[in-house]
């Protein structure tokens, strides 16, 4: 009985990422004057109130921390993996002995969150931020592959421990979201899975693997933040595939 209780506890008390609060507080605020002109209306506010707050959940994640492993920055479906050169707001970085920065196109893997998805994101793999830049843009669906060179973002370059190469990771804004946070900055020293930033109401994270890093995740596969390896450094494991099955 105690660990049925404890088991529903863990699924109904979920942590709250501190920049939900406001709009908890807001939503809450609008569902008592919505039930105060009327029962239907109440109802409506209430339901609003609860995906708030199931919105801004932020759930404990167990990270596995072996060196070399790069996990998913964010939860969510894998929406492509293609063939990208970085963001240019790291063009500055090339010719610093940097595999990552000096190489034409990467392997990029971008991972959706939709309006249901957990938002917070996690740092993919253990290493020093050598460069945090904010850039402003449109809001095109998050989904559509522009989305990475045109909406608004923030882009992250971190060189890995153990590794002479950097990854890179983005947070890029949707067609619903309008706000971005990053608490990154550079020289900062960061472990694999910490909670970094929100991206709110719908979005995209993009990951920049080092050349020759092959993903073991494949377009379709859904990620959990954190939790997820999405890549081994240290593996000559080729690029997985995947079917759906039923």
């Amino acid at each position: 009985m105690n660990e049925l209780l404890a088991l529903i506890g863990k699924t109904l008390f979920v942590p709250l990422h501190p920049a939900g609060r406001p709009f908890i507080a807001i939503f809450a605020v609008l569902a008592l004057l919505l039930c105060l002109v009327g029962t239907k209306l109440g109802f409506v506010g209430l339901v609003l109130l609860l995906w708030c707050i199931y919105f801004f959940r932020n759930p404990v994640r167990v990270t596995p921390v072996r060196e070399g492993l790069i996990v998913s920055p964010a939860d969510g479906i894998v929406q492509m993996i293609v063939e990208a050169p970085l963001p240019p707001e790291l063009d500055d970085c090339k010719g610093q002995n940097d595999p990552l920065c000096d190489a034409g196109k990467l392997t990029r893997v971008s991972v959706f969150l939709n309006v249901f998805d957990v938002h917070v994101n996690r740092i993919p793999a253990a290493g020093e931020i050598k460069k945090v830049v904010y850039r402003p843009g449109k809001f095109f669906n998050a989904s559509l592959d522009k989305a990475s060179a045109d909406n608004e973002r923030s882009t992250v370059l971190m060189k890995l421990d153990g590794h002479p190469s950097s990854v890179a990771f983005v947070q890029i804004a949707g067609l619903i979201a309008r706000r971005i946070i990053c608490k990154l900055t550079a020289g900062q020293k960061v472990g694999a899975g910490e909670v970094y930033g929100l991206i709110r109401f719908g979005s995209r994270v993009d990951i920049f693997l080092p050349p020759g890093v092959a993903p073991l995740v494949c377009v379709g596969q859904r990620m959990v933040g954190g939790e997820t390896v999405i890549a081994d450094v240290k593996s000559g494991e080729a690029a997985r595939t995947g079917e759906v099955r039923k």
